[in-house]
C-alpha cells in the first residue's frame, strides 16, 4: 500500500492514501459498493468524493469478488427462518457479516516489554519443538507459519517508514524538521526489532499495532485500553532522566489523538444514517485502579485527560474508571472536559464493574484490569475477544 508522512506530524502511519479517505475491503461485502457508489459524495453525511479513475477500479474488483464475499456465506449457512428475521430487520447483523469483528483490546502492556521481535522468536521456538508427522502438529506448524508471516509483514511495514523518513530528511531544508524525521527514522529502526527504549518509541509502537488491526480487519471497536497504566513506566523513566518534559509529552498525545481520528471507514447508508460521523469507536481508558485497589491516577492520566479536552475531536472516545478513593482534583478535571460538551470522558464505576465481572467468574486481577472496548462496554485486554460484548447477535 501506499505510505506517506504528513506535513509537521512526529507520529507515523497512513491507513488510506489520503487523509480521511477509507479503505474498501471487497472480501466482505461488494454489493451495497456497487449500488451506492455514485452517491457517495450527495449522502447527507459522512460522503465520499471519488474520481472516475476510483469508480472504475472499484467496479472491476467488485466484479471480481461477486459470489465469494462473506457476507454470501452467511447467508448461504443462514436457515430460511433466521434469514427471514434478519430480512425484517428484527435482528439485522449486517455489520458482522459485512466488515471484521473488532471489539477487541489487545495486550499492549506484553508488546511493549516485549517487543515485536519476541513473538517472532516464540514462533520459531514452537515450531522446532513439533512433531511433523502428527496431524495435528502439522496444522500448529501451518499457524505458525501464518503467524510468522503476519509478524514479519508489521516490521516491514515499520521499516518502510524508517526508509521513507530517512529520505525526506535528505530533501527537507529546515533544520527543526530534518532533527524531527531523523527522529522518526530512528524510532522505527529501533521498534522494528526490539522492545521501544523510550516513551516516544512506545507510543509510535502504540498506533502502528493499532493502525495494523484496522488494515488487517475493517472491524468496529479496535480499542487502546489503559493507555495511561501501560505507557506510563515509559513517561516516568524518561521524565525523571529530563529525556522529555511535559510539553513534547502534550505534543504527542496531541499527535496520537489526530492520528487516531485520521482512520476512516466506508458504510452502507443503512447503517451510515444511524451512525453517521464516522465513528470507529477507538475507546481510550484512563483512571481506575491498580490490583491492589489503589487508585491508578497519574501524571499521564491527566495529560491523556487535557489532550482530548483540548483537541475536542470525535475520536478517540475517551472512558475514565472512577471509584470512591479516585483523586478529586482528576475528577474535577473530568467534570470540567464534560462541561465542554462533545460527551467525553464517559465515566464507568468500578464499584459495580469490577464486582460485577468477580461474580461472573473473572479473575481478580483482570477484573481490576478492565478497560472500556467500543462505546461502553467493558472487556479485559489482551483476554476477550471475538465481539464478547456483543454475543446476543
Amino acid at each position: 500500500m501506499a505510505i506517506s508522512l504528513e506535513e509537521g506530524e512526529l507520529l507515523v502511519g497512513n491507513h488510506s492514501s489520503k487523509l480521511k479517505a477509507a479503505p474498501i475491503f471487497p472480501e466482505y461485502v461488494v454489493n451495497w459498493i456497487l449500488d451506492e457508489l455514485e452517491e457517495f459524495h450527495i449522502r447527507p453525511g459522512d460522503k465520499f468524493y471519488l474520481s472516475q479513475n476510483d469508480k472504475d477500479d472499484i467496479k472491476k474488483i467488485c466484479e471480481y469478488w461477486k459470489g465469494k464475499t462473506l457476507i454470501e456465506k452467511g447467508y448461504g449457512i443462514m436457515p430460511d427462518f433466521y434469514r427471514d428475521i434478519h430480512e425484517a430487520g428484527i435482528i439485522r447483523a449486517e455489520g458482522n457479516l459485512t466488515s471484521g469483528d473488532g471489539y477487541i483490546i489487545i495486550n499492549y502492556e506484553k508488546i511493549l516489554k516485549k517487543g515485536i521481535v519476541n513473538f517472532l522468536n516464540l514462533v520459531e521456538k514452537k515450531q522446532k519443538n513439533l512433531d511433523l508427522s502428527k496431524k495435528d502438529e502439522l496444522k500448529k506448524s501451518l499457524f505458525y507459519d501464518s503467524v510468522k508471516i503476519a509478524i514479519e509483514g508489521i516490521q516491514v511495514f515499520i521499516k518502510r517508514y524508517e526508509e521513507l523518513a530517512k529520505k525526506l530528511q535528505k530533501k527537507e531544508k529546515d533544520p527543526i524538521r530534518k532533527q524531527e524525521l531523523k527522529k522518526i527514522a530512528d524510532n522505527c529502526s529501533n521498534i522494528k526489532n526490539s522492545p521501544p527504549k523510550n516513551f516516544y518509541e512506545a507510543i509510535q509502537l502504540v498506533f502502528f499495532i493499532h493502525l495494523i488491526l484496522q488494515i488487517e480487519s475493517n472491524g468496529h471497536s479496535v480499542s487502546l485500553g489503559r493507555l495511561d497504566q501501560y505507557l506510563y513506566p515509559f513517561y516516568k523513566n524518561d521524565i525523571s532522566g529530563n529525556k522529555i518534559d511535559s510539553l513534547f509529552v502534550t505534543e504527542i498525545l496531541d499527535n496520537l489523538c489526530i492520528k487516531i481520528y485520521s482512520l476512516n471507514k466506508i458504510r452502507p447508508w443503512s447503517h451510515t444514517k444511524y451512525s453517521a460521523g464516522s465513528p470507529l469507536y477507538q475507546n481510550v481508558t484512563i483512571g481506575g485502579q491498580t490490583i491492589d485497589g489503589k487508585d491508578a491516577v497519574n501524571e499521564l492520566s491527566y495529560l491523556i485527560l487535557n489532550s482530548v479536552k483540548r483537541m475536542h475531536l470525535p475520536q478517540p472516545n475517551l472512558s475514565v474508571r472512577y471509584h470512591k478513593n479516585i483523586n478529586e482534583s482528576f475528577m474535577m478535571e473530568c467534570i470540567k472536559t464534560i462541561e465542554k460538551g462533545f460527551g467525553m470522558p464517559s465515566l464507568n464505576n468500578d464499584e459495580i464493574i469490577i464486582p460485577s465481572l468477580i461474580d461472573l467468574g473473572v479473575k481478580r486481577k483482570d477484573a481490576f484490569n478492565y478497560s472500556v472496548v467500543g462505546c461502553i462496554e467493558v472487556a479485559v485486554p489482551g483476554k476477550w475477544g471475538y465481539r464478547c460484548t456483543g454475543m446476543s447477535f
